[in-house]
């Protein structure tokens, strides 16, 4: 017995002595790449900066940036190493590297532990990017009179605003609802997409993914495919749309199975794109339900989160300053082109201002998550290398206050873009045939990432886009905006890789007064 514990004791101590010499090792291979703390010093500081970084994060990332403009810094986090990647061209190269090698779905993997929140199907076979990259892109124009109906009936109905009182809205349930209806007119049509179960359940399965992604990622790696299923409602929210959308889709797949995939009346939706490109496996009720579940909180999140903030910054200026020239802009552009998508791309403060607005209220201090799957890792083209199993980001929020890239970065300038295309245009030696639309709410660069950039930008950016410049005008033809406190933006949530805006946020609305 006394052997066989000494064998024991022995055996842990020999693990134990080789796992150390590993992590020494491992420190000295990575010894180029410099460590940035926060106030934390001495031996215990990475450990330290780890515990703050959930707080800290932005003020770290600043940190770094300021160090190593051109370079890769690290950031110390409780599981990991976090390898930040600064300065345009080292950007656009993390931008354009090969999945294979760098991957976006791992990155995303790290951030919302999408395995488990959302199910391994989707990260094992994401079809359904391509219908969003694809179908959804090209039927914009054809669509968008769906999109504006919707948006009318939506603000009507889940704004009530009535008469000339002002009425405290919270922003965030309010504007989550609203874009639910909307994206959903274009996923599954009506008269589901008005269904307030079935909104409900999608803006629940889209905030449970964030919360309960924020909840795992605190576990340790190893706990969290035990502990993790059980602190989702990923299961609950997916029978809901089952019950709901199932019938539907099965309905679909029958008339598919039986007509062919071009019979009269089939709906140009979410649906039809993505039984169009399923393979026999993922054509299925439970396949097809998944994926719109998926592109349900993709959308939701981004446009609402997107609206919320642009929303908080408009309501803190005088009227004259911002809301009414894009009220006159919308009306001039409504009164010549109609309601249309081509209308939107002349409504360039209008563009101007969300794009400023995603500039100013980044989606978090970092961004582009990646993780390093070559297994002898990966070599900038400044010579650092990378480990493999390395978790990769970009300094977003740092770049976007660079004053190398814009002047005045700290100040909240809403016309700047429509500024510089005017400027582009008056150029004496402006050529029309080459104009580069540089400056659209639409465009990504390594400057400008809150879509991301390279291969793996956000494939919904046009949809969103679209959605978003339909609804801000609509509001400011329609609805006189205000702050619940004359000035003030509620402030936002920080936590960790992200940046949210105020959950109890309000703004004042009411029924345009002139």
């Amino acid at each position: 017995m006394a052997e066989t514990q000494a064998l024991l004791v022995y055996g842990a101590l020999a693990v134990a002595g080789l796992l150390a010499a590993r992590q020494v090792l491992r420190d000295r291979e990575l010894a180029h790449i410099p460590i940035v703390h926060g106030n934390a010093t001495g031996l215990l500081a990475s450990y330290r900066d780890a515990l703050k970084f959930d707080t800290d994060a932005p003020d770290l990332a600043q940190r770094g940036y300021d160090l190593y403009p051109n370079g890769v810094f690290r950031l110390s986090r409780k599981y990991l190493w976090q390898y930040v990647v600064t300065g345009k061209k080292l950007v656009k190269e993390i931008g354009n590297i090969p999945e294979e090698t760098l991957s976006f779905i791992e990155g995303v993997e790290e951030t919302i532990q999408s395995r488990i929140t959302m199910g391994a199907e989707l990260q094992e076979n994401p079809f359904h990017l391509n219908a969003v990259r694809t179908s959804l892109t090209r039927n914009l124009h054809t669509c968008f009179p769906d999109v504006r109906d919707e948006i009318v009936c939506a603000f009507n109905d889940v704004l009530d605003v009535q008469g000339s009182d002002w009425k405290a809205v919270y922003v965030i349930p309010t504007m989550m609802n609203i874009v639910a209806r909307i994206s959903n007119r274009l996923f599954v049509g009506l008269p589901l997409c008005r269904n307030q179960e079935y909104l409900d359940n999608n803006v629940k399965y889209t905030i449970g993914v964030f919360s309960s992604a924020k909840a795992i990622g605190k576990l340790p790696p190893f706990l969290r495919p035990i502990l993790g299923p059980w602190m989702t409602t990923k299961n609950q929210s997916f029978d809901v749309a089952m019950r709901l959308l199932g019938p539907l889709v099965a309905d679909r797949i029958r008339k598919d199975d039986e007509l062919g995939p071009e019979w009269l009346g089939r709906p140009n939706d979410m649906i039809s794109w993505l039984l169009d490109i399923a393979d026999e496996s993922n054509r299925t009720v439970e396949g097809i339900v998944l994926r719109i579940l998926s592109v349900n909180m993709a959308a939701i999140h981004t446009s609402s989160m997107a609206f919320t903030h642009m929303l908080y910054s408009l309501a803190t200026f005088p009227p004259s300053e911002y809301f009414l020239p894009m009220r006159a802009e919308a009306e001039r552009v409504v009164a010549s082109s109609g309601w249309t998508k081509a209308a939107l791309g002349e409504m360039h403060l209008i563009d101007s201002f969300l794009r400023e607005s995603q500039r100013f209220s980044t989606n978090g201090p970092l961004g582009m998550n990646r993780r390093v799957m070559k297994r002898e890792g990966l070599v900038l083209s400044n010579g650092v290398r990378l480990p493999y199993g390395a978790h990769v980001c970009v300094a977003a929020r740092p770049m976007h206050y660079d004053p190398g890239n814009y002047d005045d970065p700290d100040v909240f300038d809403g016309f700047r873009f429509a500024r510089e295309r005017q400027a582009q245009r008056t150029d004496a030696n402006f050529d029309p045939s080459k104009e580069v639309f540089g400056r659209q709410m639409i465009t990504t660069g390594p400057e400008h990432l809150p879509f991301g950039t390279g291969k793996h930008a956000c494939p919904g950016r046009f949809f969103a886009a679209t959605e978003l410049k339909a609804m801000l005008a609509h509001l400011v033809i329609n609805y006189d905006v205000k702050a619940e406190v004359e000035g003030v933006r509620p402030p936002d949530d920080i936590f960790g890789m992200r940046i949210s805006p105020n959950p109890r946020g309000k703004v004042l609305l009411r029924k345009r007064v002139d």
